[in-house]
């Protein structure tokens, strides 16, 4: 008896239905261990429950103080010997299942392989003959491996969508130890980074300091030296205009979700593609304000009241949007590329070019089925661009139409 389910209840969704894989694949294991087991079809079974076994322990997992960044590694786990389960299973059953699962395994193939790949062209090829019944050994053989290279083509996706989220995440936090600092610095010194104008006044004696978080209104008396607005900086101006910041970056990270799509995939990419946002916003007000202290935006030098002030940093946050929505779109993009589905190729010819094989006679079932060839000589199925369709589809279909 394998795979004693545990007692506790599954702590995330994506644990639950792995845990559902599991038992059902434990249960085709126990089907095939009760036939007569051979020498080799022993090794596939122990391998089998070797796999499952390791998934399950891995579904089960408790990281303790890990498990905030533990699941990816968890998941990983238990997909990888979930899918390597799989492909054993593909050589365990029988004839008949072999047959009624060759549909299941060229679908995944298409999602995830190119379209010239030789597997999947010999797979398409031996496809219609395989579902009729006429299976041999290396066809099983040929499934096993098409299965486990499409379960590879997802893995190496599924990669770069982690990798992508791994960075995204890390210039999140490189960006929020930036804004950190800077609210740390201009707090035990605001005048090093001072935020505060000094508007023109109509009286000479008469000196406006506007600062974020305060205006200052000074009557200098005769021979006094001019004030500095710098003198007039709070420590809590600098994350006073971060917050700010913040509020107008907000606004953007609700105005993108009407271009985010779901997605199946478990690294939550979206999610790290708006967080990136927020201290983004804070990083662009207080440069923004920065460069209008400093005259560099022509005709905007000095900001008459604290509103004014506030009001710009939170259009500066919100002006990160111009930059980081380049980074939205590579997500958007890395996420559609995982279960792409190509057309299928089946142009024999083409992969014995690229194999370096004799190209198939011009006579006869090119996948060399025999016994299934049709009465006019093995002519297959052709749609209207000329192409076979080896998965049984009819011709109108294969063709677009």
């Amino acid at each position: 008896m394998i795979g004693i389910a545990s007692g506790r209840p599954p702590r995330t969704a994506w644990r639950a239905r792995a845990r559902a894989r599991i038992a059902y694949l434990e249960a085709e294991l126990e089907h095939e261990s009760a036939r007569r087991v051979r020498g080799d079809r022993k090794a596939l079974v122990e391998g089998m429950r070797g796999h499952l076994e390791k998934a399950r322990a891995a579904a089960d997992e408790d990281f303790g103080w890990r498990k905030p960044w533990s699941g990816s590694a968890a998941r990983e786990g238990v997909c990888s010997n979930i899918r390597s389960a799989e492909v054993l299973l593909i050589q365990l059953v029988s004839d008949e299942e072999a047959a009624g699962r060759a549909s299941e395994v060229m679908a995944l193939v298409k999602d995830h392989m190119d379209a010239d790949d030789p597997r999947r062209v010999r797979l398409a090829l031996r496809l219609r003959p395989i579902i009729s019944g006429d299976i041999t050994p290396s066809d099983r053989d040929l499934m096993a491996r098409a299965l486990d290279a499409a379960y590879s083509h997802l893995d190496d996706e599924l990669a770069r969508v982690r990798s992508l989220r791994n960075i995204l995440w890390a210039a999140t936090f490189l960006v929020l130890f930036g804004v950190v600092s800077l609210a740390l610095y201009g707090w035990f010194s605001p005048s090093s980074l001072s935020l505060c104008f000094s508007p023109g006044s109509g009286s000479s004696r008469d000196v406006d300091v506007v600062c974020p978080t305060a205006e200052h209104h000074i009557v200098q008396k005769p021979g006094e030296a001019k004030i500095d607005p710098s003198s007039k900086a709070d420590p809590t101006d600098i994350v006073t205009i971060e917050i700010a910041g913040i509020a107008g970056a907000a606004l953007t990270v609700i105005a993108s979700l009407r271009r985010i799509r779901g997605t199946d995939s478990p690294y939550m990419l979206p999610l790290a593609s708006a967080v990136l946002k927020l201290p983004t916003g804070a990083l662009s007000a207080f440069l923004g304000l920065l460069l209008i202290r400093g005259a560099f935006v022509p005709g905007l030098s000095d900001l008459d009241t604290r509103a004014q002030v506030l009001a710009w940093a939170a259009a500066f946050g919100a002006a990160q949007h111009l930059v980081t929505r380049l980074v939205d779109d590579r997500a958007q993009m890395t996420l559609s590329e995982v279960g792409r589905t190509t057309d299928a190729v089946v142009d024999p010819e083409r992969v014995a070019v690229k194999e370096g094989l004799p190209a198939p006679a011009a006579t006869g079932s090119p996948n060399g089925a025999g016994p299934h060839d049709e009465p006019d000589g093995g002519a297959r199925e052709k749609g209207e661009d000329g192409e076979p369709a080896p998965d049984g589809a009819p011709a109108h279909r294969r063709s677009g139409a």
